[in-house]
């Protein structure tokens, strides 16, 4: 067979081969799900309010919640809302923040510590994200193992 001549493989799979890939989704499938909901070891803003209307609607009617009570804990919620929510824009920024810092060391000499080890060079592409990275001849880095800049 020739290099990039494809048309001799077999990419189907046999029943027997499906059935076994089936199950194996299937079961991992139900392992990160129970009662039809996926495994979360967190409460949300969404977990919060169940909990707020299942309060309420198994309140003793002879007693009802007190107003200063619903408020209190609508001010929870609304807190808790916006806490998210600062949360998601600081991720957003933090990312931001990563990857113009790792454009900043583009083309300049950098030198990288790889667990005890040293290596050196220029920077001559970089990656954006959370995680930014950079590249020195064919190595891609991570930013926070640069420990040392050099100008030009």
């Amino acid at each position: 067979m020739e290099a990039g001549d494809v048309s001799s493989l077999n990419l189907t799979m046999s029943a027997e081969e499906q059935a076994v890939l089936n199950q194996q989704v299937n079961t991992l499938n139900k392992a990160n799900v129970v009662n039809g909901r996926p495994i979360n070891n967190t409460l949300g803003k969404d977990d919060f309010l169940k909990l707020l209307i299942t309060q309420m609607s198994h309140q003793d009617p002879t007693s009802p919640m007190e107003n200063t009570e619903f408020i209190a804990q609508m001010a929870q919620f609304s807190s808790l809302e916006q806490i998210t929510n600062m949360n998601q824009i600081f991720q957003q920024m933090n990312a931001v923040l990563a990857s113009n810092q790792a454009t900043q060391v583009l083309g300049k000499t950098v030198e990288v510590d790889l667990n005890g080890a040293s290596a050196s060079g220029v920077v001559d592409a970089v990656t954006y994200g959370e995680n930014p990275q950079v590249r020195i001849g064919n190595m891609f880095y991570d930013m926070k193992s640069i420990s040392a800049v050099y100008g030009d």
